[in-house]
Parts: C-alpha cells; structure tokens; sequence
C-alpha cells in the first residue's frame, strides 16, 4: 500500500529544510522498500512548526513538527506511517489550538490541497464561485461583492465593489485587471503563502473580476524575491488555460480572460498602485498624481482595476456563499475575515485567518505566545514598516480600520511584527525615515528631502544635541510629510516615528506622559 506523505513546498518549509525532508523521506521508504507518494502541499500558517510533515492514515492527516531530515529514521521507526507517537507528533493539524480557533475562509485550502493540482482544487470547491458569477452577470456580480462589504485588503480599506463599479460604467476598447501581489511590508507572507499554496483561487478571484467589469486581461505583479510564488502561479495558470478556465469562452461561456505573472525587481514604492503600474508598463516605477484615477486611467491609460490579492481571493468565496454571509463575520464597516500574519519576536508566529474585531492583544499574548525571548513585549508595529507602533496599553484595540485609525495607527496588509523591552524606539524611529529615504521614488519633495532630514534630526536626538528644538522639528517635518506627500510612503512614515515618540517619550529625553490606560 502506497504511503500518502505531505510536505510543504512553501517557501518557508523550504527555508527550514523541507526538501532535505523530502530526500531522506525517500531513501527511508526506499531502505524499507515502501511505496510513498510525496504531496507538496502550501502551508498550514503553523509557521514555528515548519517542516510540518503530514501522513495519511484511516484517522485522518497526521502532523509531525518541526521535521528535519536527521528526524526521518526515528519517525519511520516510531511508525509514523501509522501516526504512530513521536516526539513530534502534533496530531491532527486541524485540531491544533493554533488552527481550531481560526475562520478561514480564503486560507481554507491552504495547506490542504496540492497546489499544483487542478483537480484537487475542483474537489474542495473550487470554481463554485466562477459557477455562479457566470450564472449571475456582471451586474449582479458587483452587488454581491457590495453586500459583502469587502474592504481592500491591501491597506487602504477602500471598498472593492466601488472599485470595481467605476471601472465597469467606464467606456474603453480595453481593460485590465491587476493584482498587486509586491508583499514588500516587514512581517507579511500571506500573499505568498496563498499564491504558493491555492493559487487556483487567485486566478478564480480575477476571472471573475474580469467578467464583473468587462476585462479581457489581468496581470499578477509580484517581486523577484517570490520566485516559488511565481513558479506555482505560472503553473496554476498553465493548468486553468488547459482546462479551459482561462483564454477565450472560459469555462464554455460567452466570457473571454486570460492572465499572466509580471515580476518586478522589489522596490517597495512599486507596491504603490500607481508606481506598480509605471513598473508593468516597463518604466521606472514611479508614483502618478491623481487624479486621474486608475479606475479611469490605469495601466497603459485604459480603465483598470487594481487589488491585492488577499481582495481578490475573498470574491470566489462571496460568491459562492453570498456577500451576507461573507458580511456575517467582522465588526462595523470592517467585514468579513482578515488573514494576520504574527511575525517578529514571537513565540507562535504564522498565519491567523479570523473575523475582524479580534484585540490585538489576544493575537500576540494568547494566540502568539508572547515573545519568542520569554521577556516582556513592549510594542508591536502593525501595518508594515510604515505602521504605528502600539503599545501594550492599548493591546485591547479590536482588529478593526476605524478602531486603529482613530488611535492614529492602521492596519494595513494585516502584518504585526513584535518587539520585547529590549527595543530601542529611537532607533526604531530612525529607521522608519532612513527606509523612506532609501526606498522613495523621489518624485515629491516632502518624501524625498524630508525623509533624510528626518534621518538628520534622529542622529542628533539620539546623539543628544538640542533634544528639545530637534523633536520640535522632527514632529513639524512629520506633519509636514503626512499631508503633503504624493502617496503613502512618505505619508505614513510618520506614523511609526510620532507613535514611538508619543508613547514612550522617556526614550527620546522627554518626560513619560502616563496614558489614561495605565
């Protein structure tokens, strides 16, 4: 009987040693002259748990981790084949604390399927919601994805269906979709994790984005440093075309789509919607003023809609569940799930699909662990390296755009990055300026020449010249690059740097000021 084995492909597998696994699993089966069949699967998101290696048994997939290729010969002389106990041994993935107290709904394959696989996608429901967009139309796609209340997942909550209303009432010969899959923000990995792991699902989200707004094209426009990510999705695409899911007719409908994957070089400001156009048009990826907006001028001047891709793998499931039931889940205007990713010092990290509303403080304390170093946390940066920085007093926050924005932080791409007491904010700070320094476009003078006197003035605090008159400066440049930047790069690289100031004032030379909370 052939041993049915799984073993993440995943970039992070991979980076911990799972193809090492993958060669000792072999020679091991081989030496016992045991038939084994081993599955590359995605990711479970049990990231401090990776290699996770799965084994099919009549209970179900068992999970052993973190594998490596030294823990082999004891696993097969455990009988793991028959989930047998081993140290290791973490049993039924899906019943890990960890896993249990998620909702997933877009990483619901992840980590299941074989991603390579068509059909596997077929059989756990996939292109259930191209089925009913082709029944429903156009218009009737829009309003699902209105009642859904979907937000951008990318950072800016702009509701998707507004987006993509635009785009279809434009009048044009030609339009496009384009993801925007350049994950650039420190502590996120959840659109690599689902291009590497599901990416059918991506391809179903822009298909029927297409069919939504009249686009015969889409483009995936990710970065050189996701080459696995590429690899799966060029894959996943080549199979959608052979099934006739992509390409003329898709799916034997009067509809036309077809995509394919762009790469860029990784410039941060190229996940900047209007510079990862210049970039896919082979320009220089530099920031556009709008208006116009890409919705009416988008990429080569035609009507384009722009989304991340934890956007555009939320629509199959709107669609095939119903935008209210997608809108069941979340709090106030922030609907449906949020996939975080818990990076950074932390003693659990990886990747927590749940509704919105959920404190910050049960993600990194109860769920995270706390930090990886066992010493108290200080802060967590949620949003990337251009997010505020949040204090432990304010760890009751709820998940939520309105919530963080009114505390002047945000959520962004979902990613929190950990820190304990050990961090210094003022270096914390300085860097928040020398990333924009070395990261912006230059088109705008408030990013380019404030963003290095920013790194000036940090040099001097720190140094301890002029304290007081250098924060004084320091803040006037931060308000000054918040509303007169071009777009978000040098508008929100004050948020980390005045947040790090503003709670923990002590370490810059100033008095603490006690907040209400503590």
């Amino acid at each position: 009987m052939t041993l049915r084995i799984y073993v993440p492909k995943d970039a992070c597998a991979i980076a911990c040693g799972a193809d090492e696994v993958v060669e000792a699993i072999q020679a091991a089966a081989l030496a016992r002259r045991q038939p084994v069949e081993i599955i590359r699967n995605g990711s479970r998101g049990m990231l401090w748990l990776e290699p996770l290696v799965e084994v099919v048994t009549p209970e179900g997939r068992i999970g052993y981790g973190p594998v490596g290729a030294e823990d082999v010969e004891s696993l097969f002389a455990a009988g793991f084949q028959e989930g047998g106990a081993h140290a290791l041994r973490i049993g039924k993935p899906e019943e890990h604390p960890f896993m249990a107290k998620q909702t997933r709904l877009t990483f619901a394959r992840c980590g299941i399927i074989d991603p390579a696989s068509y059909s596997d996608y077929r059989a756990h429901g996939g292109y259930k919601g191209l089925e009913r967009a082709l029944a429903l139309g156009p218009v009737e796609i829009i309003e699902e994805v209105k009642k859904s209340g979907l937000r951008g997942r990318g950072g800016a909550g702009f509701p998707t269906a507004i987006k993509w209303k635009t785009v279809a009432d434009a009048k044009a010969d030609r339009k496009y979709i384009v993801c925007n899959a350049d994950e650039g923000d420190s502590g996120t990995f959840a659109d690599r994790m689902i291009m590497e792991g599901d990416p059918f699902e991506l391809i179903e989200g822009m298909t029927i984005a297409g069919i939504a707004v009249g686009a015969t094209k889409g483009y995936v426009y990710t970065r050189s440093e996701y080459p696995h990510a590429i690899w799966a999705m060029e894959k996943a695409i080549a199979a959608a075309r052979a099934h006739g899911m992509l390409g003329v007719n898709i799916a034997g409908s009067q509809y036309s789509f077809d995509m394919e994957v762009r790469m860029g070089a990784g410039a941060y400001v190229c996940g900047e919607e209007t510079a990862l156009l210049d970039s896919l048009e082979g320009k220089r990826g530099t920031v556009r003023a709008k208006p116009p907006l890409p919705a009416h001028k988008g990429l080569f001047q035609k009507p384009t809609v722009i989304n991340n891709v934890l956007s555009l793998t939320a629509v199959p499931h709107i669609l095939a569940d119903g935008g209210e039931f997608y809108a069941n889940f979340g709090m106030g205007r922030s609907r449906g799930t949020m996939p975080i990713q818990i990076a950074g010092n932390i003693k659990y990290g990886g990747l927590f699909e749940t509704a919105f509303g959920i404190p910050l403080g049960e993600l990194i304390n109860d769920i995270g662990g706390g930090t990886a170093t066992g010493k108290p946390v200080k802060a967590a940066q949620v949003g990337g390296p251009l997010g505020a920085y949040v204090p432990t007093w304010q760890f009751d926050l709820p998940f939520d755009y309105e919530a963080f924005a009114a505390k002047d932080a945000l959520i962004g791409h979902g990613g929190i990055v950990v820190f304990d007491e050990d961090a210094d904010m003022k270096k914390m700070a300085r860097f928040a300026m020398e990333f924009c320094s070395v990261e912006s476009c230059g088109k705008c003078t408030p990013c380019r020449i404030g963003s290095t006197r920013g790194v000036e003035l940090m040099d001097r605090i720190i140094a301890g010249e002029r304290v007081e008159a250098n924060l004084a400066t320091l803040t006037d440049l931060c308000q000054t690059m918040k509303l007169g930047s071009l777009c978000a790069l040098g508008g929100f690289t004050p948020y980390p740097v005045l947040s790090a100031m503003t709670h923990f004032p002590e370490e810059f030379g100033a008095p603490r000021r006690l907040e209400a909370a503590e």
